[in-house]
Protein backbone atom coordinates (compact mmCIF):
# COMPACT_ATOMS: atom_id res chain seq x y z
CA UNK A 1 0.00 0.00 0.00
CA UNK A 2 3.08 2.03 0.96
CA UNK A 3 4.21 1.53 -2.56
CA UNK A 4 1.09 2.99 -4.10
CA UNK A 5 0.18 5.92 -2.10
CA UNK A 6 4.29 6.42 -2.82
CA UNK A 7 3.85 6.64 -6.60
CA UNK A 8 -0.01 8.75 -6.60
CA UNK A 9 1.98 11.34 -4.28
CA UNK A 10 4.98 11.48 -6.84
CA UNK A 11 2.73 11.88 -10.00
CA UNK A 12 0.84 14.63 -8.76
CA UNK A 13 3.91 16.56 -7.18
CA UNK A 14 5.39 15.93 -11.05
CA UNK A 15 2.08 17.10 -11.97
CA UNK A 16 2.55 20.13 -9.41
CA UNK A 17 5.69 21.13 -10.94
CA UNK A 18 4.96 21.03 -15.08
CA UNK A 19 3.47 24.64 -15.51
CA UNK A 20 2.20 23.95 -18.79
CA UNK A 21 -0.32 21.08 -17.22
CA UNK A 22 -1.10 22.90 -14.09
CA UNK A 23 -2.27 26.12 -15.91
CA UNK A 24 -3.74 24.08 -17.87
CA UNK A 25 -5.73 22.62 -15.23
CA UNK A 26 -5.97 24.78 -12.54
CA UNK A 27 -5.91 27.94 -13.86
CA UNK A 28 -8.48 27.28 -16.70
CA UNK A 29 -10.79 26.05 -14.15
CA UNK A 30 -10.67 29.52 -12.50
CA UNK A 31 -11.12 31.71 -15.67
CA UNK A 32 -13.97 29.99 -17.31
CA UNK A 33 -15.37 30.14 -13.47
CA UNK A 34 -14.92 34.30 -13.88
CA UNK A 35 -16.40 33.77 -17.04
CA UNK A 36 -19.58 32.06 -15.51
CA UNK A 37 -19.44 34.84 -12.88
CA UNK A 38 -19.38 37.69 -15.03
CA UNK A 39 -22.00 36.68 -17.04
CA UNK A 40 -24.64 34.96 -14.56
CA UNK A 41 -23.68 36.12 -11.17
CA UNK A 42 -24.95 39.47 -11.48
CA UNK A 43 -28.23 40.75 -11.76
CA UNK A 44 -30.45 39.85 -15.02
CA UNK A 45 -31.54 43.69 -14.18
CA UNK A 46 -31.21 45.99 -17.35
CA UNK A 47 -28.34 47.95 -16.61
CA UNK A 48 -27.45 51.12 -18.89
CA UNK A 49 -26.33 54.87 -19.13
CA UNK A 50 -28.33 57.07 -21.11
CA UNK A 51 -26.60 60.51 -22.49
CA UNK A 52 -28.89 63.70 -22.42
CA UNK A 53 -27.77 67.26 -24.16
CA UNK A 54 -29.98 69.15 -21.86
CA UNK A 55 -30.52 72.35 -24.29
CA UNK A 56 -33.03 73.75 -21.40
CA UNK A 57 -31.38 73.52 -18.23
CA UNK A 58 -33.19 74.70 -15.08
CA UNK A 59 -36.68 74.24 -16.65
CA UNK A 60 -39.11 72.73 -14.28
CA UNK A 61 -40.80 69.55 -17.16
CA UNK A 62 -37.28 69.27 -18.34
CA UNK A 63 -36.09 68.40 -14.01
CA UNK A 64 -39.15 66.47 -13.78
CA UNK A 65 -38.41 64.06 -17.00
CA UNK A 66 -34.71 63.60 -15.61
CA UNK A 67 -36.20 62.88 -12.51
CA UNK A 68 -39.09 60.58 -13.90
CA UNK A 69 -35.78 58.92 -16.04
CA UNK A 70 -33.44 58.22 -13.29
CA UNK A 71 -36.29 56.28 -10.93
CA UNK A 72 -35.70 53.57 -13.41
CA UNK A 73 -33.67 51.13 -11.48
CA UNK A 74 -30.45 50.13 -13.28
CA UNK A 75 -30.68 53.07 -15.58
CA UNK A 76 -28.14 55.99 -14.99
CA UNK A 77 -28.24 59.64 -16.59
CA UNK A 78 -25.04 61.53 -17.94
CA UNK A 79 -25.39 65.13 -19.57
CA UNK A 80 -23.23 65.78 -22.11
CA UNK A 81 -22.42 69.22 -24.91
CA UNK A 82 -24.16 68.59 -27.78
CA UNK A 83 -20.73 69.07 -29.29
CA UNK A 84 -19.19 66.16 -27.34
CA UNK A 85 -22.48 64.36 -28.36
CA UNK A 86 -21.77 64.63 -32.15
CA UNK A 87 -18.45 63.78 -31.75
CA UNK A 88 -18.67 60.58 -29.96
CA UNK A 89 -21.59 59.80 -31.98
CA UNK A 90 -19.38 60.13 -35.37
CA UNK A 91 -16.55 57.87 -33.55
CA UNK A 92 -19.31 55.26 -32.69
CA UNK A 93 -18.32 55.55 -28.58
CA UNK A 94 -22.36 55.83 -28.18
CA UNK A 95 -24.92 54.85 -30.39
CA UNK A 96 -27.41 57.00 -29.01
CA UNK A 97 -28.68 60.61 -27.22
CA UNK A 98 -31.71 61.97 -26.43
CA UNK A 99 -32.04 65.74 -26.87
CA UNK A 100 -33.80 68.06 -24.97
CA UNK A 101 -34.71 71.03 -27.23
CA UNK A 102 -34.86 74.56 -25.81
CA UNK A 103 -37.87 75.97 -24.69
CA UNK A 104 -39.11 72.30 -23.44
CA UNK A 105 -40.44 73.57 -20.44
CA UNK A 106 -42.18 76.67 -21.72
CA UNK A 107 -43.55 75.28 -24.46
CA UNK A 108 -45.63 72.24 -22.01
CA UNK A 109 -46.29 75.21 -19.50
CA UNK A 110 -48.24 76.89 -22.20
CA UNK A 111 -50.04 73.74 -23.94
CA UNK A 112 -47.78 73.72 -26.94
CA UNK A 113 -46.39 70.69 -28.50
CA UNK A 114 -42.98 69.42 -28.03
CA UNK A 115 -40.69 67.08 -29.01
CA UNK A 116 -37.78 65.28 -27.35
CA UNK A 117 -35.00 63.97 -29.86
CA UNK A 118 -33.10 60.82 -30.31
CA UNK A 119 -30.36 60.90 -32.38
CA UNK A 120 -28.34 57.44 -33.06
CA UNK A 121 -26.35 55.58 -35.36
CA UNK A 122 -28.23 53.17 -37.03
CA UNK A 123 -31.25 51.02 -34.87
CA UNK A 124 -29.14 52.83 -31.74
CA UNK A 125 -27.97 48.80 -30.96
CA UNK A 126 -30.17 46.87 -28.13
CA UNK A 127 -29.51 49.17 -25.25
CA UNK A 128 -30.31 52.26 -27.16
CA UNK A 129 -33.57 50.59 -27.81
CA UNK A 130 -34.15 49.69 -24.31
CA UNK A 131 -33.24 53.41 -22.91
CA UNK A 132 -35.83 55.09 -25.93
CA UNK A 133 -38.11 53.03 -24.39
CA UNK A 134 -37.71 54.26 -20.87
CA UNK A 135 -37.44 57.70 -22.20
CA UNK A 136 -40.85 57.59 -24.05
CA UNK A 137 -42.64 56.15 -20.97
CA UNK A 138 -41.53 58.63 -18.89
CA UNK A 139 -42.65 61.08 -21.23
CA UNK A 140 -45.49 59.34 -21.80
CA UNK A 141 -46.54 59.45 -18.04
CA UNK A 142 -45.73 64.02 -18.20
CA UNK A 143 -47.76 63.95 -21.00
CA UNK A 144 -50.94 62.18 -19.75
CA UNK A 145 -50.36 64.08 -16.58
CA UNK A 146 -50.46 67.71 -18.51
CA UNK A 147 -53.34 65.82 -20.37
CA UNK A 148 -55.46 65.49 -16.89
CA UNK A 149 -54.48 69.12 -15.67
CA UNK A 150 -56.01 70.31 -18.92
CA UNK A 151 -58.99 68.49 -19.16
CA UNK A 152 -59.86 69.35 -15.32
CA UNK A 153 -59.34 73.49 -16.07
CA UNK A 154 -61.34 73.11 -18.64
CA UNK A 155 -63.97 71.41 -16.83
CA UNK A 156 -63.93 74.10 -13.73
CA UNK A 157 -63.00 76.92 -16.39
CA UNK A 158 -66.10 78.41 -15.04
CA UNK A 159 -65.84 77.83 -11.26
CA UNK A 160 -62.82 80.22 -10.74
CA UNK A 161 -60.67 77.64 -9.04
CA UNK A 162 -56.97 78.40 -9.58
CA UNK A 163 -54.53 76.63 -12.13
CA UNK A 164 -52.25 75.82 -9.23
CA UNK A 165 -54.42 74.47 -6.81
CA UNK A 166 -55.99 72.09 -9.83
CA UNK A 167 -52.46 70.96 -10.77
CA UNK A 168 -51.97 70.35 -6.59
CA UNK A 169 -55.36 68.00 -7.00
CA UNK A 170 -54.59 66.38 -10.28
CA UNK A 171 -51.31 65.48 -8.58
CA UNK A 172 -52.44 64.34 -5.63
CA UNK A 173 -55.21 61.65 -7.83
CA UNK A 174 -52.17 60.56 -9.74
CA UNK A 175 -49.71 59.57 -7.50
CA UNK A 176 -52.91 57.62 -5.78
CA UNK A 177 -53.29 55.95 -8.61
CA UNK A 178 -49.36 55.05 -8.73
CA UNK A 179 -49.38 53.71 -5.17
CA UNK A 180 -52.65 51.23 -5.36
CA UNK A 181 -53.68 51.12 -9.54
CA UNK A 182 -56.59 50.37 -10.73
CA UNK A 183 -55.11 48.10 -13.23
CA UNK A 184 -52.25 45.36 -12.14
CA UNK A 185 -50.54 42.81 -13.81
CA UNK A 186 -50.08 39.49 -12.61
CA UNK A 187 -47.10 36.95 -12.58
CA UNK A 188 -47.54 32.97 -12.83
CA UNK A 189 -44.69 30.61 -12.97
CA UNK A 190 -45.36 27.46 -14.45
CA UNK A 191 -42.55 25.13 -13.74
CA UNK A 192 -38.84 26.18 -12.30
CA UNK A 193 -37.60 29.21 -12.83
CA UNK A 194 -34.01 28.35 -14.76
CA UNK A 195 -31.44 29.50 -12.90
CA UNK A 196 -28.08 30.09 -15.11
CA UNK A 197 -25.87 28.87 -12.74
CA UNK A 198 -27.45 25.76 -11.70
CA UNK A 199 -28.19 24.97 -15.41
CA UNK A 200 -24.41 25.25 -16.66
CA UNK A 201 -22.41 24.70 -13.77
CA UNK A 202 -22.80 20.62 -13.63
CA UNK A 203 -21.71 20.77 -17.57
CA UNK A 204 -18.48 22.73 -16.72
CA UNK A 205 -17.67 20.88 -14.01
CA UNK A 206 -17.83 17.74 -15.73
CA UNK A 207 -16.49 19.29 -19.03
CA UNK A 208 -12.74 19.83 -17.11
CA UNK A 209 -12.71 16.42 -15.71
CA UNK A 210 -13.02 15.00 -19.53
CA UNK A 211 -10.68 17.69 -20.36
CA UNK A 212 -8.10 15.53 -17.71
CA UNK A 213 -8.72 11.84 -20.12
CA UNK A 214 -6.56 13.86 -22.85
CA UNK A 215 -3.61 14.36 -19.90
CA UNK A 216 -3.66 10.63 -18.87
CA UNK A 217 -3.38 9.43 -22.18
CA UNK A 218 -0.85 11.52 -22.80
CA UNK A 219 0.98 10.75 -19.93
CA UNK A 220 0.81 7.25 -20.41
CA UNK A 221 1.69 7.29 -23.98
CA UNK A 222 4.68 9.39 -22.79
CA UNK A 223 6.06 7.18 -20.14
CA UNK A 224 6.42 4.13 -22.73
CA UNK A 225 7.43 5.54 -25.47
CA UNK A 226 10.34 6.79 -22.79
CA UNK A 227 10.95 3.13 -21.67
CA UNK A 228 9.84 4.46 -18.50
CA UNK A 229 7.00 1.92 -18.07
CA UNK A 230 9.87 -0.76 -18.66
CA UNK A 231 12.53 -0.10 -16.69
CA UNK A 232 9.90 0.47 -13.85
CA UNK A 233 9.28 -3.26 -14.23
CA UNK A 234 12.74 -4.48 -14.14
CA UNK A 235 11.71 -3.58 -10.33
CA UNK A 236 10.65 -5.22 -7.11
CA UNK A 237 7.73 -3.12 -8.37
CA UNK A 238 4.74 -5.03 -8.92
CA UNK A 239 2.30 -4.38 -12.02
CA UNK A 240 -0.44 -4.17 -9.72
CA UNK A 241 0.81 -1.11 -7.28
CA UNK A 242 2.38 0.73 -10.19
CA UNK A 243 -0.75 1.12 -12.63
CA UNK A 244 -3.32 1.32 -9.06
CA UNK A 245 -0.43 4.24 -8.48
CA UNK A 246 -1.11 6.26 -11.33
CA UNK A 247 -4.85 5.32 -11.33
CA UNK A 248 -4.84 7.17 -7.90
CA UNK A 249 -2.36 10.25 -9.81
CA UNK A 250 -4.85 10.80 -12.58
CA UNK A 251 -7.94 10.93 -10.61
CA UNK A 252 -6.69 12.97 -7.90
CA UNK A 253 -5.85 15.34 -11.24
CA UNK A 254 -9.17 15.51 -12.08
CA UNK A 255 -10.44 15.64 -8.33
CA UNK A 256 -8.39 18.41 -7.94
CA UNK A 257 -9.78 20.56 -11.23
CA UNK A 258 -13.39 19.72 -9.94
CA UNK A 259 -12.98 20.74 -5.88
CA UNK A 260 -11.57 24.41 -7.18
CA UNK A 261 -14.71 25.10 -9.22
CA UNK A 262 -16.61 23.45 -6.53
CA UNK A 263 -15.21 25.54 -3.80
CA UNK A 264 -15.57 28.78 -5.68
CA UNK A 265 -19.25 28.11 -6.62
CA UNK A 266 -20.04 27.01 -2.89
CA UNK A 267 -18.23 30.36 -1.70
CA UNK A 268 -19.34 32.80 -4.37
CA UNK A 269 -23.35 31.75 -5.72
CA UNK A 270 -24.09 30.13 -2.28
CA UNK A 271 -25.48 27.11 -4.43
CA UNK A 272 -24.60 24.18 -2.08
CA UNK A 273 -25.12 23.55 1.78
CA UNK A 274 -22.30 22.31 3.69
CA UNK A 275 -23.57 18.20 3.60
CA UNK A 276 -24.54 18.95 -0.25
CA UNK A 277 -20.98 20.20 -0.77
CA UNK A 278 -19.23 17.34 0.85
CA UNK A 279 -21.75 14.70 -1.04
CA UNK A 280 -20.64 16.79 -4.45
CA UNK A 281 -16.92 16.14 -3.77
CA UNK A 282 -17.86 12.55 -2.93
CA UNK A 283 -19.68 12.21 -6.60
CA UNK A 284 -16.90 14.13 -8.20
CA UNK A 285 -14.27 12.00 -6.76
CA UNK A 286 -16.12 8.81 -8.39
CA UNK A 287 -16.29 10.94 -11.38
CA UNK A 288 -12.87 11.81 -12.33
CA UNK A 289 -11.72 7.88 -11.33
CA UNK A 290 -14.26 6.82 -14.34
CA UNK A 291 -12.37 9.62 -16.22
CA UNK A 292 -8.95 8.13 -15.18
CA UNK A 293 -9.83 4.97 -16.48
CA UNK A 294 -11.23 5.84 -19.41
CA UNK A 295 -7.85 8.21 -19.96
CA UNK A 296 -5.60 4.83 -19.06
CA UNK A 297 -7.74 2.97 -21.66
CA UNK A 298 -6.89 5.58 -24.46
CA UNK A 299 -3.44 5.51 -23.19
CA UNK A 300 -3.38 2.00 -23.58
CA UNK A 301 -4.50 1.73 -27.29
CA UNK A 302 -3.00 4.73 -28.42
CA UNK A 303 0.34 4.28 -30.05
CA UNK A 304 1.55 8.54 -30.79
CA UNK A 305 0.85 10.84 -28.72
CA UNK A 306 -0.86 11.93 -31.39
CA UNK A 307 -3.14 9.87 -31.78
CA UNK A 308 -3.57 9.74 -27.54
CA UNK A 309 -4.54 13.26 -28.31
CA UNK A 310 -7.34 13.14 -30.86
CA UNK A 311 -8.68 10.03 -29.65
CA UNK A 312 -9.70 11.61 -25.75
CA UNK A 313 -10.65 14.95 -27.77
CA UNK A 314 -13.08 12.98 -29.87
CA UNK A 315 -14.24 10.91 -26.59
CA UNK A 316 -14.70 14.51 -24.79
CA UNK A 317 -16.65 15.88 -27.40
CA UNK A 318 -18.55 12.88 -28.09
CA UNK A 319 -20.04 12.93 -24.31
CA UNK A 320 -20.36 16.39 -24.27
CA UNK A 321 -22.68 16.22 -26.81
CA UNK A 322 -24.65 12.58 -25.97
CA UNK A 323 -24.91 14.06 -22.60
CA UNK A 324 -26.56 16.92 -23.07
CA UNK A 325 -24.12 19.03 -21.33
CA UNK A 326 -25.56 22.63 -21.87
CA UNK A 327 -28.72 21.71 -23.70
CA UNK A 328 -31.80 19.27 -22.66
CA UNK A 329 -32.02 15.70 -23.94
CA UNK A 330 -35.36 14.57 -24.61
CA UNK A 331 -36.11 11.38 -22.98
CA UNK A 332 -37.62 9.30 -25.99
CA UNK A 333 -35.49 10.83 -28.62
CA UNK A 334 -32.56 9.15 -30.30
CA UNK A 335 -29.74 11.50 -28.84
CA UNK A 336 -31.80 10.48 -25.59
CA UNK A 337 -31.44 7.01 -25.90
CA UNK A 338 -27.40 7.42 -26.72
CA UNK A 339 -27.09 9.60 -24.19
CA UNK A 340 -27.24 6.04 -21.37
CA UNK A 341 -24.16 5.45 -22.87
CA UNK A 342 -22.30 8.58 -21.98
CA UNK A 343 -20.10 9.31 -18.68
CA UNK A 344 -20.78 12.51 -18.03
CA UNK A 345 -24.79 12.08 -18.25
CA UNK A 346 -24.83 10.59 -14.62
CA UNK A 347 -22.12 12.91 -13.40
CA UNK A 348 -24.78 15.97 -14.40
CA UNK A 349 -27.74 14.20 -13.24
CA UNK A 350 -25.92 14.12 -9.97
CA UNK A 351 -24.45 17.31 -9.85
CA UNK A 352 -28.20 19.01 -10.61
CA UNK A 353 -29.64 16.27 -8.07
CA UNK A 354 -27.83 18.18 -5.23
CA UNK A 355 -27.58 21.84 -6.51
CA UNK A 356 -31.02 22.26 -7.82
CA UNK A 357 -33.11 19.45 -6.41
CA UNK A 358 -31.54 19.42 -2.54
CA UNK A 359 -30.89 15.79 -2.49
CA UNK A 360 -29.23 13.62 -1.03
CA UNK A 361 -26.25 11.87 -1.31
CA UNK A 362 -28.43 8.42 -1.20
CA UNK A 363 -29.97 10.16 -4.66
CA UNK A 364 -27.19 10.09 -6.61
CA UNK A 365 -26.64 6.60 -6.58
CA UNK A 366 -26.69 5.95 -9.79
CA UNK A 367 -23.92 8.04 -10.95
CA UNK A 368 -21.72 5.19 -8.79
CA UNK A 369 -22.84 2.41 -10.41
CA UNK A 370 -22.10 3.80 -13.82
CA UNK A 371 -18.78 4.93 -12.67
CA UNK A 372 -17.71 1.53 -11.00
CA UNK A 373 -18.66 -0.29 -14.93
CA UNK A 374 -16.48 2.13 -16.63
CA UNK A 375 -13.33 1.90 -13.56
CA UNK A 376 -13.90 -1.50 -14.10
CA UNK A 377 -12.68 -1.85 -17.50
CA UNK A 378 -9.98 0.42 -17.32
CA UNK A 379 -7.66 -2.03 -18.81
CA UNK A 380 -8.24 -3.59 -22.16
CA UNK A 381 -8.80 -7.03 -22.68
CA UNK A 382 -6.91 -8.82 -25.78
CA UNK A 383 -10.55 -10.41 -26.22
CA UNK A 384 -11.82 -6.61 -25.77
CA UNK A 385 -13.92 -7.55 -22.51
CA UNK A 386 -13.08 -5.21 -19.71
CA UNK A 387 -12.54 -6.89 -16.35
CA UNK A 388 -13.23 -6.46 -12.99
CA UNK A 389 -9.51 -5.41 -10.68
CA UNK A 390 -8.40 -8.34 -9.45
CA UNK A 391 -9.61 -11.05 -11.50
CA UNK A 392 -8.19 -11.26 -15.19
CA UNK A 393 -4.75 -10.32 -17.01
CA UNK A 394 -4.52 -7.08 -18.88
CA UNK A 395 -2.55 -5.66 -21.54
CA UNK A 396 -0.34 -2.17 -21.99
CA UNK A 397 0.79 -1.88 -25.33
CA UNK A 398 4.45 -0.99 -25.89
CA UNK A 399 6.16 -0.11 -28.85
CA UNK A 400 9.76 -1.80 -28.61
CA UNK A 401 7.86 -5.11 -26.83
CA UNK A 402 4.63 -5.54 -28.14
CA UNK A 403 2.33 -5.93 -25.31
CA UNK A 404 3.43 -5.89 -21.59
CA UNK A 405 1.11 -8.87 -19.01
CA UNK A 406 -0.66 -6.54 -16.87
CA UNK A 407 -2.58 -8.65 -13.32
CA UNK A 408 -5.23 -6.20 -11.76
Amino acid sequence: MKKILFIALKEVISFLRDKGDLSFSLVLPIAIFALIYGAFGSSLQFSGTAYIVNEDPGGRYTDLFLQRLSENPGLSLMQISAASAERKLARSDIQMVVEIPPGFSENLKNGRSTSLIFKQRGNGGTDGQIIAGLVRAAADSISRELLAVAQVKDAVANIGIEQQQIEMTVQKFLVEEQTSPVLTIGETLTGDRPEPVNQFLPGVVTMFVLFSVNLTAQALVEERRKGTLERLLTTRLKISELFIGKFLAYTMRGFIQTMILLALAYAVFRIFTPVSFLAAMVVALVFAAAASSIGIIIGSLARTENQATWIAVFFTMLMVTLSGTFMPVSEGSLLGRLSKFALNTYANDAFRTLITEGGSLLATSGIAGHGWSSCSGYVDQPAGLPRCPGREVGWISSERSGFLPLTI
